[in-house]
């Protein structure tokens, strides 16, 4: 231990940088590729400009409204979803003592996709824009509490229950929703695919803004728990030794993580893995100390998905591609490979 101690503290003085300088580089891409491009040195110069500073590069208007207007909302929503879900997965893994927890396949994303569609079809109403990630949130977190009681199996959460009783959450939500894209006359509701494989197309300022505030809100509360899910991962009766409230943390901590997926799927449907990739891979530079791993998993999980945007939108240009459909393509593969290891570690399951 001695010996590792050192080690992870000089991988994760380098994973910032990493994470920053990574991130940067996906913010200018994004902003400055796609069906019209705007090159980097404009990019930057309308940045500035809108924050009052004038860099003496010139500039159309026409880039100016693709850049600010249509872009820059779309960016802003994507790094928010992406880190809802990064940070969402990660506290899941911790919560569950479970490798193979994430938002969509353990069923959260699509209760979460089924709240905000049901909103939807009943109309918003008093809650006006902030309706689908209410609902999204309501979904989630009904979920979120039935698979943690299905789940459990004297006194613990196994992984065969938890991996199929979401199977079986996420067939019955993506079965109502498509009732619902076919029962009701709402151009949103109608578009099966933005919620079954997540689509950032409809993204503007006005429709971020409530996703923005559920998802910091659940992002600023994660790291409050990150002690605790420390103990948790010593065993349930070790924490409780140790003064942790077991069931009051767990509840707490899924309200906590309901709001982030809530209002990430209502914002952008249903992209699936990427709270299985970001954490996994922030892992095995911090170890799983939840103080390093959540703000890491998070800033991870907002790059991730900003560079498969990225992709969606230039791989078949001028066609869309779902972004949900590229994460996975990766994440279908390395869920598997991740479901052969915890089998193997946690013996037969048959």
């Amino acid at each position: 231990m001695t010996g590792e101690r050192p080690a992870a503290q000089r991988r994760r003085r380098w994973l910032w940088p990493i994470l920053i300088g990574t991130g940067l580089a996906a913010v200018i891409a994004n902003l400055g590729f796609g069906a019209f491009d705007v090159g980097p040195d404009r990019v930057v110069a309308i940045l500035f400009d809108h924050a009052g500073v004038d860099l003496g590069i010139e500039f159309t208007p026409r880039e100016d409204a693709v850049v600010w207007s249509l872009r820059l909302p779309r960016l802003v929503l994507a790094f928010f979803v992406g880190a809802a879900l990064g940070g969402t997965g990660a506290a899941l893994q911790g919560l569950f003592r479970n490798p193979l927890a994430d938002p969509q396949i353990i069923g959260l994303s699509g209760g979460a996709a089924l709240g905000a569609g049901v909103v939807l079809a009943i109309g918003p109403g008093v809650l006006g824009r902030f309706g689908g990630p209410i609902g999204g949130f309501a979904g989630a977190l009904g979920v979120a509490l039935a698979v943690y009681t299905l789940a459990r199996y004297e006194g613990r959460t196994e992984v065969v229950n938890l991996v199929l009783t979401g199977v079986a959450v996420s067939a019955v939500a993506g079965a109502a929703i498509g009732y619902l894209s076919v029962a009701v006359d709402t151009p949103r509701l109608q578009t099966a695919l933005f919620w079954f494989l997540g689509s950032f197309t409809l993204s503007t300022w006005e429709s971020a803004r409530p996703t923005l505030l559920f998802v910091a809100v659940s992002l600023a509360l994660l790291p409050r728990y990150a002690t605790r899910l420390n103990l948790l991962l010593l065993g349930e009766a070790e924490a409780r030794h140790l003064g942790v409230n077991v069931e009051r943390v767990r509840t707490m901590l899924l309200v906590v993580i309901a709001l982030g997926v809530g209002g990430a799927v209502a914002a952008a449907g249903i992209i699936g893995f990427v709270g299985l990739l970001a954490p996994h891979a922030v892992r095995l530079v911090t170890g799983p100390d939840h103080r390093y791993l959540l703000p890491a998993s998070a800033v991870g999980g907002g790059v991730l998905v900003l560079i498969a945007d990225l992709a969606a939108r230039t791989l078949a240009s001028p066609v869309e591609i779902p972004v949900g459909l590229l994460t996975a393509l990766v994440g279908g593969p390395f869920f598997l490979w991740l479901l052969h290891r915890t089998r193997a570690e946690y013996g037969a399951w048959g």
